[in-house]
């Protein structure tokens, strides 16, 4: 079964903790987060960004474009 695409989040991360924190903060909101482990297909993505910033944007945009879902990614700077 896919996901809601209007009620659901990919955390672009593999880290569980990461993804248990934002669930746990967007609950109130009906929104349910998923991590990269839901997408077998989604190898490693090429962080090639002059910043942490540009880093997060260009996995997110990877992961939105993979899954058709909304994503968000932070670096270890942000």
């Amino acid at each position: 079964m896919s996901p809601d695409p209007a009620a659901c989040i990919v955390l672009a991360t593999r880290n569980q903790g990461k993804v248990r924190e934002l669930a746990g903060l967007l609950a109130p909101f009906h929104l349910s987060v998923l991590g990269l482990e839901a997408f077998t297909g989604i190898g490693e993505i090429e962080e090639n960004g002059e910043s942490f910033a540009e880093n997060a944007l260009i996995k997110a945009a990877a992961v939105s474009s993979a899954t058709g879902l909304v994503a968000v990614a932070d670096d270890s700077g942000l």
